[in-house]
């Protein structure tokens, strides 16, 4: 009997694959979320809306759509791996034609209930293609410069595509997320370091590029280069954002001002304090203590993850769930690292826990596939 008959056959149906759920992951999951939601009412002066309330339905909405994408065996999802890619390139190409302006970005595809971001979801199909390849290519031709060349123009077309609209966070994300998927799936050292002395020689180009007519990318973003490397070179333009960020965070101290007491969020010295900010909001309430403790959850999720890659010996659900928690890690990794001024903002949620929907609908979606890869790994020979 081949593997492939074997996992089929040995599939958990009906209610046993509500007991083969990864409880302890769902449980983390609702614990950030509920993180989220607490924040969220806080930002708002003790108010569920504009932004609690909403994120809540959106919540329920991606858990339900978890159990739904859960429940389905991985060998579907592993099928429908080209489809999702081809349809997350469709709608990053419509975005081009008919997408919606904001804050000088042209990002979203308005869908009647809510705004669609195409490149979140791009985030996730990127990783199921990836994985899918490369449990269909011999682990012999892993480093094969032909077959090294396939998924790196997997990667680099929608990030081409991202970067017009312009969305500097999300193209790290993926070229990131998709690197560091090739290197686990075997692909030789040696790439990454031309990659990464190419990274080198591009830094250089874009900073020699500044004022030229072939400049490499807008103003805006050299702008957030600038804050970065000097925030207090312009505390109330560019600089900002962060001053006050840092600003939030020391005044929190080891256990915080208290729940609803922090004083830049309260009144309003802190920008987008409801989304790329939140986590400073959550820090000067609860202190180095809260921050701590939602940095554990997030390692929490990332070590069940692991454990359940490690535990399936299917290369496709062992890759997409190691894809997951590197995209996860990203995520939270970058956020932090932003509103701490140890990387430019480039506009990168906190999971989970930032207002938005179609990161939180995306996430629950990926989760859902970790769940389904979960659930269908053999669990020995049925008699």
């Amino acid at each position: 009997m081949s593997y492939l008959e074997y996992n089929v056959k040995s599939t958990p149906t009906g209610l046993r694959k509500v007991l083969y759920l990864n409880w302890p992951l769902t449980l983390l999951l609702i614990t950030v979320a509920s993180v989220g939601f607490l924040q969220l009412y806080s930002v708002a002066g003790g108010s569920l809306s504009p932004w609690a309330e909403p994120q809540m339905k959106r919540f329920a909405l991606g858990m339900s759509a978890m159990l739904v994408v859960a429940m389905v065996p991985i060998w579907f999802w592993r099928n429908m791996s080209v489809v999702a890619y081809l349809l997350s390139v469709v709608l990053l190409i419509a975005v081009e034609l008919v997408g919606i302006e904001g804050k000088g970005a042209q990002r979203w595809i308005d869908v009647g209930f809510m705004r669609l971001q195409p490149s979140e979801l791009m985030k996730i199909t990127l990783i199921m293609l990836l994985a899918a390849y490369y449990d269909w290519l011999p682990a012999r031709r892993t480093s094969h410069p032909f077959w090294v060349l396939v998924p790196v123009i997997m990667i680099l077309f929608p990030t081409y595509l991202v970067l017009r609209q312009p969305d500097l966070g999300t193209s790290i994300l993926l070229v990131t997320a998709g690197g560091g998927l090739m290197f686990l799936a075997g692909v030789h050292w040696a790439y990454f370091a031309a990659v990464i002395a190419a990274g080198v020689g591009l830094v250089t180009a874009v900073f020699e590029s500044r004022g030229t007519p072939w400049q490499l990318i807008k103003d805006y973003q050299y702008r957030r280069i600038d804050t970065f490397l000097d925030p207090a070179s312009d505390p109330l333009g560019a600089g900002y954002h962060i001053t006050q960020s840092k600003i939030a965070l020391g005044s929190g101290g080891w256990t915080g001002r208290g729940f609803m007491q922090g004083t830049q969020s309260r009144l309003n010295f802190l920008p987008e304090k409801h989304t790329d900010f939140i986590f400073t909001t959550l820090a000067e309430e609860f202190g180095f203590v809260g921050g701590i403790s939602l940095l554990s959850v997030y390692a929490l999720i990332i070590l069940f993850c692991v454990a359940s890659a490690l535990a399936t010996r299917d290369r496709f659900s062992s890759l997409l769930t190691l894809g997951v928690a590197i995209t996860f890690f990203l995520f939270f990794a970058v956020n932090m690292s932003m509103v701490m001024g140890l990387a430019p903002v480039v506009g990168v949620p906190l999971p989970m826990v930032s207002y938005g929907g179609s990161a939180m609908l995306v996430l629950m979606v990926a989760f859902g596939l970790v769940q389904s890869a979960h659930i269908h790994r053999p669990r020995g020979r049925s008699r």
